[in-house]
């Protein structure tokens, strides 16, 4: 809220929510955790995927050390966004309940070995880098992304038809069947 001195008038501007940033390593060192809210218009990449920007998520991110002493952030998003099915190309509703734990790399154990070593365990959890101020928002946002269908679509037979138009198929089976562009031709050489 702002106050205009010279004319007396209170304006209000909208809220914008405070990005969160954590030192990875220090919060799971701590066991801390960071939870809260979030609309779907903040996310910018998830825009294009998306039928409409409404909703918000509620998200949580704990951190911790396991057994073997790795540090990890486990992340929980619950919400539901709406996304473009690919067989009607209207709207569908999709639910998110993501729950995935990953581990954090510091740049020191990734220069002894490739990242290809990473990646090839698939017993592993997923891992990131450890950044002293990894943004929160960014993380969930790149989690959402891989957890979404590459082609979302409604179950068969909920899919509706639009605007009258009917299906190609079933246009080409009930569509009277036109001339031949050639059976001119085929008259005029018959003559």
């Amino acid at each position: 809220m702002t106050f205009d001195t010279e004319q007396r008038k209170i304006y209000h501007a909208r809220l914008m929510y405070a990005r969160p940033f954590i030192d990875s390593l220090d919060f799971a060192n701590n066991g801390q955790e960071i939870g809260g809210e979030v609309p779907v218009a903040e996310l910018p990449r998830l825009q294009d995927v998306l039928e409409n920007p409404q909703g918000v998520l509620q998200y949580r991110v704990s951190g911790g050390v396991d057994n073997l002493g790795s540090h990890f952030l486990d992340i929980s998003v619950i919400g539901q966004c709406q996304l473009r099915c690919q067989r009607c190309l209207s709207g569908m509703d999709y639910p998110i309940n993501l729950a995935t734990r990953l581990l954090l790399r510091d740049q020191a154990s990734l220069d002894g070995q490739g990242t290809q070593e990473l990646t090839d365990e698939a017993d592993e959890p997923d891992s990131i880098l450890a950044e002293a101020q990894l943004d929160v928002l960014n993380l969930l946002e790149d989690e959402i992304l891989l957890s979404l269908p590459f082609s979302p679509k409604h179950p068969t037979g909920v899919c509706q038809v639009t605007g009258g138009e009917n299906r190609p198929h079933q246009q080409a089976q009930e569509a009277p069947k036109a001339p031949h562009p050639f059976a001119t031709l085929a008259q005029l050489k018959r003559n």
